[in-house]
C-alpha cells in the first residue's frame, strides 16, 4: 500500500528543478520541513460535594441504606456519616465531578420520594 502523503519531506538525490536543491517551504535549504505539534492543555474538572441534610422524619436506617447503596460506604462508614448528619444537620457523602454528583443527588432524591421520605440531598462546588 503506498501513500501519496509524506508528513516530513526529505531532500532526495533528485532535484525537482528547485535552485540549490531545496524543496519548496524550506526556509533553510536543508530539505526538511518542520513539523510542529500543538499540545492542548486540559484542565481538571471542577469537583462537587454531595451533602445530606438532616430532617426529623427520615428513618436513620434509610439514610444508612442510601449511603451504602449510592455512595459505596460500608455499614460502619454509613452509620458514622448518618450520625454526623443527625447531630450536625449536614454530612458529606462524597466528592465527585459535576455529572456524577448530579446523578447521585437525583438517585437519592428519587428513592427518598418513592419511599415518601423528605430527605434532602444537595451538591455544592468545592473551593
Amino acid at each position: 500500500m503506498s501513500s501519496d502523503f509524506d508528513p516530513v519531506r526529505m531532500n532526495g538525490s533528485s532535484n525537482s528543478g528547485s535552485p540549490g536543491g531545496s524543496q519548496p517551504g524550506d526556509g533553510d535549504g536543508t530539505g526538511f520541513d518542520l513539523a510542529t505539534e500543538t499540545r492542548i492543555k486540559t484542565k481538571k474538572p471542577s469537583l462537587y460535594r454531595v451533602l445530606l441534610l438532616n430532617d426529623d422524619y427520615t428513618p436513620m436506617e434509610f439514610v444508612v441504606f442510601i449511603l451504602e447503596r449510592f455512595f459505596n460506604r460500608s455499614r460502619e462508614q454509613a452509620t458514622r456519616i448518618m450520625l454526623h448528619v443527625h447531630q450536625k444537620g449536614v454530612g458529606l457523602c462524597g466528592v465527585y465531578t459535576y455529572e456524577v454528583a448530579e446523578t447521585k443527588v437525583a438517585q437519592v432524591l428519587d428513592l427518598a420520594r418513592r419511599h415518601e421520605h423528605p430527605l434532602q440531598c444537595v451538591m455544592e462546588k468545592e473551593d
